[in-house]
């Protein structure tokens, strides 16, 4: 049975006939119209349209995966260079000042929160609105300290830059030689010594939040740092989903809550449902010496 379609047919033997002499055999003749036919190109069958497409889906999806993977690494390096800077700026600060700047609360725009008095006689430094347990926490006043880029309110934010993503900023505010809240107060540093500073147990950083003793020290947990002066942080991605659920999230402050004492885990990034918990979050903070360093450079100690 011939399969070719007969409208095929005549319209391949019209164009083979054409420019054919009459006086050519019927054998020639009919041997030309048969290659002709043989070279009408069909198309794709349906089988093979659905192969292609499948092959294509394979291919895209193991290019987007890396590529999603590749955006969201470059967002945590991005946001450690962001807390790198800011760590910088609030060295700055206190180079030049001789103390460090009250976090900005939630309505100070960028600013130091409304009431700061970093005077020696002030009875609180920093206001309620940023006070914790020993230590006052609120965010990296950004305005203040001339630190760039900004949100529209004047906030720091980091890579994923979502109101939840403002840069979070928390300063000691332990009474240290019988000087009280040292670190916000004018000659607060110079009066309470340095040796005097590096004994006292500031604000702590753990590499866990199981085992940590709420609002005192690492307890079980490896104490990453227990003489810091100051923190900085960014709750990660999940800040607008599910941050600050797991054990050690909740030891950051952060848009769902959050403890607002001395403690603060930094450990390595783990995925939501992962043995441990979810943890994402950015930590950085000052250590004693480095401070010193810059406050000797800059003649506000000894």
């Amino acid at each position: 049975m011939n399969s070719t379609l007969p409208h095929l047919q005549h319209s391949s033997k019209r164009s083979c006939l054409a420019g054919i002499s009459p006086g050519s055999s019927k054998s020639l003749i009919s041997g030309i119209c048969r290659a002709r036919v043989r070279q009408i190109p069909r198309g794709f069958t349906l089988v093979e349209i659905a192969i292609a497409i499948f092959i294509i889906t394979i291919l895209l999806g193991s290019i987007l995966v890396p590529l999603t993977t590749q955006v969201e690494n470059r967002n945590f390096d991005n946001t450690q260079r962001i807390l790198d800077q800011a760590r910088e700026a609030l060295l700055g600060y206190a180079a030049a000042y001789g103390y460090f700047p009250c976090p900005a609360s939630t309505t100070s725009n960028g600013q130091e929160a409304a009431g700061t008095d970093h005077s020696i006689g002030a009875a609180s430094t920093c206001p309620a609105t940023v006070l914790g347990a020993n230590t006052y926490i609120g965010f990296l006043p950004a305005a203040r300290l001339g630190f760039t880029p900004v949100d529209a309110n004047g906030y720091a934010v980091d890579a994923w830059g979502l109101t939840q993503n403002r840069i979070r900023y928390a300063v000691s505010n332990v009474t240290v030689n019988g000087i009280t809240q040292p670190f916000t107060r004018t000659n607060g540093m110079r009066n309470a010594g340095m040796a005097n500073i590096t004994g006292a147990a500031l604000l702590y950083v753990c590499n866990s939040g199981t085992g940590v003793v709420a609002g005192t020290n690492c307890g079980t947990a490896v104490t990453l740092a227990s003489n810091a002066p100051g923190v900085i942080w960014s709750v990660g991605p999940n800040a607008a989903t599910t941050g600050g659920a797991s054990v050690h999230e909740a030891q950051n402050p952060n848009p769902n809550g959050g403890s607002a004492d001395r403690l603060f885990v930094s450990r390595t990034k783990a995925a939501a449902g992962a043995t441990g918990g979810e943890f994402d979050d950015i930590v950085t903070w000052i250590g004693t010496p480095t401070l010193f360093n810059r406050l000797i450079a800059a003649g506000q100690l000894p």
